[in-house]
């Protein structure tokens, strides 16, 4: 699979961590040294996943190598839809009058885009699809409850779009060597970790220290795992994109791994925990540095609990 464009959308608004002192008593300092966060990005009350997703797409377009309308698979991946009906893959087929695609929703918690990655070789591999279109995005704030002292300060807003083929398009496209994901319901915490009840309680992390245990484990693992099956170490890794929860989880993992700060690619000190579209976001943040022959790795823990990586070669 090949990576023909992707494009991002941010919203303007940056919610400071001094603002979190006056609703849940926790100060800016004790805010950044356990998170790495200084601020999050806010959605307007106008806006949702699907405009946000929308925006990305306009961002993508572009520097799309074909007609949008070629596409012929949407998938909105994201764990807090404005709508489960009409959704953003519903929504963006019939602004940009995409005929002949199917579209779906997808919702693995913050592991939403890579197994969205995996849905899509999955009909490249069945032959009933060639070219996808990916809309991630979460709108945390919808959700979040800031006067929560455990979770309420982590969360920002935001949305990638992904355009994917199964054969090259311009022969200088990014190429998916492979993809990995792993449902962790079974493990310690499981579904209690991290959830999202809409009209009980909103975002909640009831068992951060679990959570954190748990993406220190996983995510180094399933990187480990993508580089050894493909003839690769961590040393031949260009850059290492993780899930974007908590900065002193990144900070444990190039440890573990030995990964020089340099080759670590984040966004979280500015836009907080983006969600399912963290690794994806800062992915498409990056697009323009990335060199012919670099290798790059996106690995991702999330609520649930569930996991997954994806190798990219440039």
């Amino acid at each position: 699979m090949f990576i023909n464009a992707t494009g991002f959308y941010v919203p303007e608004e940056r919610v400071d961590n001094s603002y979190f002192y006056k609703v849940n008593g926790l100060t800016s300092e004790w805010i950044f040294q356990r998170t790495g966060i200084v601020t999050r990005s806010k959605a307007k009350p106008e806006e949702n996943v699907t405009t946000m997703g929308l925006e990305a797409i306009e961002n993508a377009l572009p520097k799309l190598p074909y007609d949008i309308t070629e596409v012929d698979l949407i998938i909105s991946a994201s764990y807090s839809p404005y709508d489960t009906v009409a959704t953003a893959a519903h929504v963006a087929q019939q602004k940009y009058n995409i005929q002949n695609a199917k579209a779906l929703y997808l919702s693995s918690a913050c592991s939403s885009f890579v197994n969205a990655l995996e849905v899509v070789e999955g009909y490249f591999a069945m032959g009933k699809a060639t070219k996808a279109l990916i809309i991630s995005g979460d709108k945390n704030s919808a959700y979040s409850n800031e006067h929560d002292p455990k979770a309420g300060h982590l969360w920002g807003d935001a949305a990638a779009a992904f355009f994917i083929s199964k054969e090259p398009v311009t022969g200088k496209e990014p190429k998916i060597l492979e993809i990995y994901t792993e449902g962790l319901g079974h493990i310690s915490n499981g579904p209690e970790g991290v959830m999202l009840r809409p009209y009980d309680g909103g975002i909640s992390m009831p068992h951060g220290k679990d959570v954190f245990i748990q993406a220190c484990t996983y995510m180094p693992k399933n990187a480990l795992y993508l580089l050894d099956r493909n003839g690769y170490t961590v040393n031949d890794l260009t850059y290492f994109i993780g899930h974007q929860a908590n900065m002193r989880i990144m900070s444990n993992i190039a440890r573990q791994l030995e990964i020089p700060e340099e080759k670590i690619l984040s966004n979280i000190e500015e836009l907080g925990n983006t969600g399912s579209v963290s690794s994806a976001l800062v992915f498409a943040q990056n697009d323009s540095i990335y060199k012919e022959g670099d290798l790059i790795v996106l690995t991702v823990f999330g609520g649930g609990y569930s996991a997954g990586s994806c190798l990219i070669k440039c």
